[in-house]
């Protein structure tokens, strides 16, 4: 103990400086960054909950990946090119059924089954020369080109098989040129469904999707 502290003082105060003696306890450093530490921690924890509370309530539409918004999910789903324009109705499709087999009658039988189903007809008689005898399926549907994913899948499920081309007339009207391997119509029950089908489609997962939604 030195002979300049007071008695009784023991060793929890030292004398310093050279003047006048000082008391002071010694310095806790260890605390005080410890505090600082935890400072730094509890502002940290408040920014973040700040900003989780922000995307909860705006449902996280400020954010963005280098792919596109966070909208933009792996389970895309997609229909048809039909689908992608409303359908128009059979009562607006005109139909020409031109017979290019060597069956007699065969135009006119088919275009009043048509009729029945609601389909505008127009011309009715043989093919021309170009399809006349030189079809071999069951028939060929024949529009302009603006009608290849609109008018002709819908006639296309009155006859299942067809073979669906477009060429360069300027007129809406469709044909329907019937084959040597013609019968007859798709039967109406299937052909409604087919139709059905058509204006509703099921959406399909995108290629490389398990089809559930992701994010």
């Amino acid at each position: 103990m030195s002979m300049l502290t007071p008695p009784g003082m023991g060793g929890q105060y030292r004398i310093t400086g050279d003047k006048y003696p000082r008391m002071r306890p010694p310095r806790r450093r260890g605390r005080l960054v410890v505090a600082i530490v935890a400072s730094v921690a509890a502002i940290g924890l408040i920014g973040w909950g700040t900003v989780q509370l922000i995307d909860v309530f705006t449902g996280g539409s400020g954010r963005t990946s280098a792919s596109g918004p966070k909208a933009d999910c792996a389970g895309k789903v997609s229909a048809s090119p039909a689908a992608a324009k409303a359908l128009p109705e059979p009562g607006r499709i005109t139909v020409n059924v031109l017979n290019a087999t060597e069956r007699s009658g065969l135009a006119k039988e088919t275009a009043d089954e048509l009729k029945k189903r609601g389909f505008h007809i127009g011309t009715v008689g043989n093919a021309t020369q170009q399809y006349d005898k030189k079809v071999k399926g069951v028939g060929i549907l024949l529009g302009p080109k603006a009608s290849l994913h609109s008018a002709l899948p819908v006639l296309a499920t009155q006859l299942a098989g067809a073979d669906q081309r477009t060429d360069a007339r300027t007129d809406a009207s469709l044909d329907l040129i019937l084959g040597d391997g013609f019968k007859s119509l798709t039967a109406k029950p299937d052909a409604d469904k087919a139709l059905a089908a058509l204006s509703n489609p099921t959406p399909t997962a995108s290629p490389g999707s398990t089809g559930k939604k992701s994010c």
